[in-house]
């Protein structure tokens, strides 16, 4: 079916209720993330509770890295504050800064998951890239106007993944 190619190999409530022990367990070792609406509100500045999630996942021994299609003076701060690497003008969903973001880590495909709120952006460009993805829920509602557009969109891709889903009684 033409809209499996947007569905996610899982989706998580948020970013920070993963079991990232489970992941590391299966053998991920590089986590590769978007910011907004993924760890923060858009266009919000970094918490205290996305620092202490990089502070622990990189003491669990993970690689991580920021992959944003934000300009660098948005990017560059964040990742900063979170002690990791990062790729900005991703132009998500091209594979192109997936496989950057990867050799930055020092990671492959089989070792990399992607965490992110958009299913035509980072979940698509995941996919594309050969590496597992999990969607998350939006952290918050107000959006640009071109992703409140999107979220209809993806709404429709959602229903039919969650009709997949029950076919397989996952």
């Amino acid at each position: 079916m033409l809209l499996e190619r947007f569905y996610p190999d899982e989706c998580a409530a948020s970013a920070y209720g993963i079991d990232y022990g489970a992941l590391w367990e299966r053998g991920v070792r590089g986590l590769l993330f978007d910011i907004d609406n993924t760890l923060v509100p858009h266009g919000k500045p970094e918490t205290e509770e996305a620092v202490a999630l990089f502070s622990r996942l990189h003491a669990m021994g993970f690689e991580t890295c920021l992959i944003s299609n934000n300009q660098e003076p948005r990017v560059a701060p964040f990742a900063k504050a979170m002690e990791t690497k990062y790729v900005y003008n991703a132009h998500k969903p091209s594979t192109k800064n997936y496989l950057a973001s990867m050799e930055l880590m020092g990671t492959d495909r089989s070792s990399t998951v992607f965490i992110g709120d958009q299913l035509f952006t980072d979940v698509y460009g995941a996919k594309r890239s050969g590496i597992y993805s999990i969607l998350v829920k939006p952290i918050h509602p107000r959006e640009e106007i071109q992703i409140v557009l999107k979220r209809y969109l993806e709404r429709i891709v959602l229903h039919f993944y969650k009709k997949s889903l029950k076919k397989r009684g996952i």
